[in-house]
């Protein structure tokens, strides 16, 4: 059997002059290396470029697929969104019902004054101080000084808050009258209560158009 160093010997005897009389198995090896050669460039020229471009199909393949997920999660979900939607503009809607109009902050101002006197409370200073207009409603807070025993204080203030319209009640104080006097009905210590009762009203059509500049102006 012929050793692979003898197989070397005879390709560097070759006559490349007459490859006519090369034998087969000379051919076989040049037809190999040729082979490969072409293989090689083909495969620098031609393949790698290409692969880059696969690579970045791939990826926007991807990318694609993520957004046609997400897009497909939304309308699963429209249907709920458009209920939380509707629910929302009917929870709006209720809330702007309990709004009285400018016409009707007067009466909703004699009702408290009413729970108050319900309550046998007297009443020391009330006070209305200028309206905060906001970008669909205003606020209308009114300071209020009131005398009376401490449960009257909260039989008033649960009957504030039983009203059909919103009322909000801030700056809330308590303190003893000075001098000291007589107990007020059986209701404990005569008691001084302070407090700012905040009333709203929404607003009409043209008074929106200036109210985000007013309510602006009133924040800086």
């Amino acid at each position: 059997m012929r050793s692979l160093r003898t197989y070397v010997d005879e390709l560097k005897s070759l006559d490349q002059h007459n490859i006519g009389s090369w034998p087969l198995w000379a051919y076989g090896v040049v037809m190999g290396v040729v082979a490969l050669v072409v293989v090689f460039i083909a495969g620098w020229y031609f393949v790698l470029p290409k692969r880059a471009d696969v690579e970045r199909a791939e990826q926007h393949e991807i990318e694609l697929r993520e957004r046609y997920a997400s897009r497909a999660a939304q309308v699963a979900n429209l249907a709920a969104y458009r209920a939380q939607l509707a629910d929302m503009r009917a929870d709006f809607a209720t809330l702007l019902d309990q709004l009285p109009s400018q016409t009707e902050v007067p009466s909703l101002l004699r009702d408290i004054s009413a729970a108050r006197a319900a309550n046998g409370l007297n009443e020391q200073l009330f006070k209305p101080a200028p309206e905060i207009k906001r970008a669909f409603y205003a606020e209308l807070p009114n300071e209020l000084v009131v005398t009376g025993g401490y449960h009257a204080f909260g039989r008033f203030v649960s009957d504030v808050a039983a009203l059909s319209r919103i009322v909000t009640l801030n700056n809330v104080q308590i303190a003893p009258v000075t001098p000291p006097t007589s107990e007020a009905d059986g209701d404990g210590p005569l008691l001084r209560m302070s407090l700012t009762a905040t009333t709203y009203r929404y607003l009409e059509p043209d008074e929106r158009e200036t109210a985000p500049a007013n309510a602006k102006a009133k924040t800086r």
